[in-house]
């Protein structure tokens, strides 16, 4: 097992063996929602991911921070199965061995990733573009030209408040601000019910009336989910942050609040004060 005594430090990680998903879902009995311990990803001779070890609570709110290159991307990669770790282990829970299964695994067991440039469906309507995000296995697809059973219907009521865009509904995503075609974005991944949420820059190019409005929708996912946000707005990072994460060279620079990050000299000197 990676890095034994930092892992008993956070409740125990899941044993190797775990590789097998329980009926009920990601177990988070020790309050851990995942687990990375010496993740390295080598491209070539080029290190993206260097003896990385992240542990994300149940119910928290994670800010990424870094300059270009520093691996965030490479990080979510991982995370979603797009890019096995080299070496070292990743875990969603207790019981899912995120480096053997598939992205569409990954995403069925309740990790949803949220990327930088919005990839809605324009010629299609808000409410089009939920029921088409919502999971097979509910027959919501089928149900866009009939009456929704309630289940989808209270799903889609829900995303519609969460995300503010009840009054349109029924226009085209394409017509969409930017900032809305975002908030719909989240919004599929929120009718796939995700554990955890992953979003990549959220609030790049929105104007500050929409990034604020994005602050508090991740304030008010944090109720529900947890939450990994990669970003490079610090005013935006002040406002949702508990913890941040700093990284540089693909590994861990720094940890805490965002005051204690910005006070560190190393942070200063390889990402703030460039």
């Amino acid at each position: 097992m990676a890095q034994q005594d930092a892992s008993q430090e956070h409740g125990g990680h899941a044993a190797d063996g775990y590789g097998r998903p329980k009926e009920e879902g990601a177990d988070f009995t020790h309050g851990i929602a995942l687990y990375l311990e010496k993740v390295s990803v080598w491209f070539d001779s080029f290190r993206a991911l260097n003896d990385l070890s992240l542990y994300i609570d149940e119910g928290e709110l994670r800010c990424i921070i870094g300059p270009n290159g520093a691996g965030k991307t490479t990080l979510m990669d991982v995370i979603t199965g797009k890019t096995r770790p080299t070496e070292g282990s990743a875990f969603f829970g207790q019981n899912y061995n995120l480096a053997k299964m598939t992205t569409e695994q990954i995403a069925e067991a309740g990790i949803g990733r949220k990327f930088q440039k919005p990839t809605v469906f324009e010629n299609f309507t808000v409410m089009e573009n939920l029921l088409l995000a919502a999971p097979r296995d509910k027959r919501v697809a089928k149900s866009l030209f009939s009456k929704l059973d309630p289940d989808a219907q209270l799903a889609l009521d829900e995303t519609l408040v969460q995300i503010r865009l009840q009054e349109f509904v029924g226009k085209q995503a394409g017509l969409l601000s930017h900032g809305q075609k975002q908030w719909l974005e989240i919004g599929m991944l929120l009718m796939q019910r995700p554990k955890l949420i992953l979003l990549d820059e959220p609030v790049a190019g929105m104007t500050d009336a929409e990034t604020e409005r994005t602050a508090e929708l991740c304030l008010e996912l944090k109720k529900n989910h947890t939450l990994v946000v990669v970003e490079h707005d610090m005013s935006f990072i002040d406002t949702i942050s508990e913890k941040v994460t700093v990284l540089a060279q693909g590994a861990i620079l720094a940890e805490g609040t965002l005051a204690e990050v910005q006070a560190n000299e190393d942070v200063i000197e390889k990402y703030l004060g460039r």
